[in-house]
């Protein structure tokens, strides 16, 4: 699991650029499934056959990033950002920009501290006042270098160990989930036809979430996502009762309601099966962001829906930090439900 989370989160994949992280998963996945395609949308759908009974399990590819929109005659390059990002943890940043030409190197600069007022200090830089300097001097030799109107732009950043079971790296969110998909469908027997569907764009509208959930039309469907625990100081655990070595969470509502209501029958499911074969979990309501599964769930007539989620500190980072026991603890509790089927 570590070794495939480590392929993952050092790879790049912004919303709508998925493709390297793309064939990592298809090239884990060959030999273990029994059809592997991608989707008009970009989502990339490993099968395993089964019997008429069919579950789609989600796991998004896209991390958080940022894209060119307007390079100056100096050579400084602006940029508008990719998902949820928290401007303070972007502003001097080492980046990789992805060009035409290959990738390269730059840095997010802004205002230095030196000469902003006490005003400037108590507010920050914002995004949209930040810009990356890859060391050219003209917008002409920004060009030479392969980048235009339209590059992707990722977090330079690779993972690392922790002490203990625990790692931390960039695009944890999702790339945890995606490791735990590839390790149970290499592991996978069911009874029921799986479809393991990596998503794309699920940081900028849980896009792909949408249209291959509507394709495939499963009987129901879990998420597997990472989600933000509240086990470190200066947060409160009404904020996030979560932790993390403590299992994965099984989602009872998220984002206040307006994103999933799981549907009770499968979070009794998975419920039953982790407490049949004592693996640990948590239970999850949720104020802050949602899943594929708020798409899913309400993909043609509604498929029964529920999440899965990875505890995952300072989420939408480049140091975000996950515990391997939570991510094998998920693993087993996808293999084992998948022996059965929830009770529609």
């Amino acid at each position: 699991m570590r070794e495939t989370l480590e392929k993952l989160s050092n790879a790049h994949g912004v919303s709508g650029s998925e493709g390297s992280v793309y064939g990592i998963i298809r090239a884990e996945l060959r030999g273990s499934v029994d059809e592997i395609r991608e989707d008009a949308m970009g989502n990339l759908i490993a099968v395993k056959k089964g019997g008429s009974f069919s579950i789609m399990i989600a796991s998004h590819m896209d991390e958080i990033g940022l894209m060119v929109n307007y390079i100056d005659e100096k050579g400084f390059i602006r940029f508008v950002t990719f998902g949820g990002w928290y401007a303070p943890t972007l502003y001097n940043q080492r980046v990789i920009l992805h060009g035409g030409k290959g990738q390269v190197v730059g840095v997010v600069g802004g205002k230095p501290p030196h000469v902003m007022d006490e005003e400037e200090r108590k507010k920050g830089v914002k995004a949209e006042n930040m810009f990356i300097d890859v060391g050219a001097t003209s917008a002409k030799e920004v060009n030479q270098l392969g980048i235009e109107i339209g590059t992707p732009v990722t977090i330079d950043r690779e993972l690392a160990d922790l002490a203990g079971q625990r790692v931390t790296g960039k695009a944890f969110d999702n790339r945890v989930g995606c490791s735990v998909l590839v390790n149970v469908l290499k592991k996978l027997k069911s009874p029921h036809t799986v479809y393991g569907v990596f998503t794309v764009q699920e940081e900028v509208g849980t896009k792909g979430a949408k249209t291959s959930s509507f394709s495939l039309d499963p009987d129901c469907a879990i998420a597997l996502d990472s989600t933000f625990p509240g086990d470190h100081p200066d947060i409160d655990k009404k904020d996030s009762c979560l932790e993390m070595g403590k299992g994965p969470a099984i989602t009872v509502s998220d984002a206040n309601g307006r994103g999933l209501i799981a549907d009770k029958r499968m979070v009794r499911w998975l419920r039953k099966v982790a407490d049949a074969k004592k693996i640990p979990y948590q239970l999850e309501v949720g104020h802050g962001g949602t899943t594929d599964a708020s798409s899913i769930h309400l993909s043609r007539g509604g498929i029964p829906s529920t999440v899965i989620s990875i505890p995952v500190r300072y989420i939408h980072s480049p140091v975000e930090v996950a515990d391997l026991r939570d991510m094998e603890a998920s693993a087993k509790l996808l293999l084992e439900a998948l022996k059965g089927k929830p009770d529609l």
